[in-house]
């Protein structure tokens, strides 16, 4: 039996009340944080928490999975690990009956729904390109094979902002394959005496499964599916270029922003803003949804000059600059 669009968007609102929930009994605090993630989830998105030590990125990630009916891996990276300690690699065995050596390909930890790349910035960069394939075209290539990855398939990778020695930065063309970047902040005085006080409770709590991996599968396709109009099209497009300083005479943009957002930033914002409006009851996003998710979608896909680095111009300015004059 087909379910209706109606009885889905009604799902979708649903399942994000339970899992929010739930996910407080483990997050304090980080409700927007929560939200994003859900969000690029539902959308088929990857995402890349930004935070310092002890902001729980890893719970967080972990918590997630726990709630959904994914299997789930974790990958340390370090600065040793090598491509095929993510991916698979080939051994040879002897078959037993005839005696012949023949190939096998054991599958790495990338072969599971969800994936946590925990500080993916601590390896090197052969290393990163090996989850590229892998996130975009959701499969992988080893010994000339080519693996499909079982659907759904996330990557949530974590990275520490402020250790740099022995730390390699992603490559733009990686960060621009994560749909959000989300940037955890630290809790309030409030907040950070819950966890405190509740740290053995938090430690004891168990998470069930709230949906099952074929409604995943649904909602991520009924999202896909949320009519968009034409003008909402133009207003994600036209503040994607806004961002680039070769687009216009902006001359705060032109001192500020070195690169701008390519195509993909836009057609992530629209994506997202389906998925934010059905998550909330609308059968169709606007201008309120694009607008709530402007700064996940383009953190990390816009390069500030010396100048904004040096004047502590952040993104954040720049967005809300461009933002005044759309």
């Amino acid at each position: 039996m087909t379910t209706s669009p109606l009885d889905l968007l009604d799902e979708t609102a649903k399942f994000y009340d339970i899992a929010t929930k739930e996910l407080g009994n483990i997050i304090v605090g980080q409700h927007d944080i929560i939200e994003n993630l859900l969000i690029a989830l539902l959308t088929g998105g990857h995402c890349l928490l930004v935070g310092v030590p002890g902001l729980a990125k890893t719970l967080l990630v972990k918590s997630l999975a726990s709630i959904m009916d994914l299997s789930f891996r974790r990958i340390q990276f370090t600065p040793d690990l090598m491509p095929s300690d993510i991916t698979g690699t080939e051994v040879i065995e002897e078959e037993r009956k005839t005696g012949k050596r023949v190939f096998r390909f054991i599958p790495g930890p990338v072969f599971a729904n969800i994936i946590l790349a925990d500080e993916i910035n601590r390896t090197p960069p052969k290393t990163q390109s090996a989850l590229l394939e892998a996130m975009q075209e959701h499969q992988v290539t080893s010994a000339g094979r080519t693996l499909p990855l079982e659907e759904p398939f996330f990557v949530l990778a974590t990275q520490n902002p402020i250790e740099q020695e022995g730390t390699y930065p992603l490559p733009e063309a990686q960060q621009d394959r994560f749909m959000f970047q989300l940037n955890l902040t630290y809790p309030s005085l409030k907040e950070e005496k819950i966890i405190v006080d509740q740290m053995v409770r938090i430690n004891q709590t168990h998470l069930s499964p709230v949906i099952e991996k074929e409604r995943i599968l649904e909602i991520i396709a009924f999202t896909q599916q949320i009519p968009v109009s034409d003008h909402l099209i133009d207003y994600a497009v036209t503040f994607v270029r806004k961002t680039r300083p070769t687009e216009g005479n902006d001359p705060f943009i032109q001192k500020y922003v070195k690169w701008g957002a390519g195509p993909r930033a836009a057609q992530h914002l629209v994506a997202a803003a389906k998925t934010r409006a059905a998550i909330h009851g609308k059968p169709t996003p606007d201008e309120e949804d694009i607008n709530a998710l402007l700064l996940p979608v383009l953190h990390h896909r816009i390069l500030r000059t010396f100048a904004a680095e040096a004047e502590q111009i952040h993104i954040q300015e720049i967005l809300h600059h461009i933002l005044q004059k759309t």
